[in-house]
């Protein structure tokens, strides 16, 4: 009786894996928020540091977006760059 027996690879015979470059893909609704974030700090040591004068409210009006449109800016170009 014979049977076809082949016996284990061993770790040294194997052959090298495919070795990874470590770059994943963007995830734009996290470099999106992550924008936005810095320009929201970044607004408020303006701010506190005195660069720039909050009297009232209104004063605030032009600064509160800002965070908003850098970061969907970037977030459009992102998402640009992603299908070329």
């Amino acid at each position: 009786m014979s049977y076809d027996y082949a016996p284990p690879t061993r770790y040294e015979d194997s052959p090298e894996p495919e070795k990874r470059s470590g770059r994943h893909p963007v995830n734009i609704g996290h470099l999106v928020m992550g924008i936005a974030f810095l320009v929201f700090a970044g607004a408020w040591a303006l701010i506190m540091s005195g660069a720039v004068v909050v009297n009232d409210v209104e004063d605030l009006r032009w600064l509160l977006p800002l965070p908003w449109i850098v970061g969907g800016s970037v977030g459009l170009l992102a998402a640009l760059l992603r299908r070329q």
